[in-house]
């Protein structure tokens, strides 16, 4: 079965932080076979022009890669590679607000009745959420 695969890179991040996107930017891509893999050969690649990529989150999938991204851009902003040279044509980069995480956070938080907690959002909450709003 097909797997979702969220990851992110400390470098693309502190790159996009610093040409003002914001340091949440994620690759979310469908990938057949095991997520360590996936990650090896983004590495391997250099896709968007950085090697220390790392899984963030994994999940099942029953969608296609088209269909993630169709579902990506109704919700976060898709970066565009033509836009940002840097990017070098890599597809499925994702830029994700932290508002809208945290706001995430609150209604499920309210939904199973746990106490709500403030703050900002963890890193693996940015992934939890891509892989709800997706899969």
């Amino acid at each position: 079965m097909p797997r979702l695969i969220v990851a992110t890179s400390k470098s693309l991040a502190a790159w996009a932080e610093d040409v003002g996107l914001t340091k949440h930017v994620y690759h979310v891509g469908v990938v057949d076979g095991e997520a360590a893999a996936a990650i090896e050969a983004l590495n391997a690649d250099l896709h968007a022009g950085v090697g220390d990529w790392t899984l963030l989150a994994t999940g099942e999938t029953s969608r296609t890669e088209a269909e993630v991204q169709e579902r990506l851009a109704a919700k976060e902003t898709v970066l565009d590679p033509r836009y940002y040279p840097r990017l070098r044509d890599a597809t499925s980069l994702v830029k994700v607000k932290p508002a809208h995480v945290a706001n995430h956070l609150l209604v499920q938080a309210a939904l199973t009745d746990k106490p709500v907690k403030a703050g900002k959002p963890k890193e693996k909450d940015f992934g939890a959420y891509l892989l709800r709003n997706i899969a």
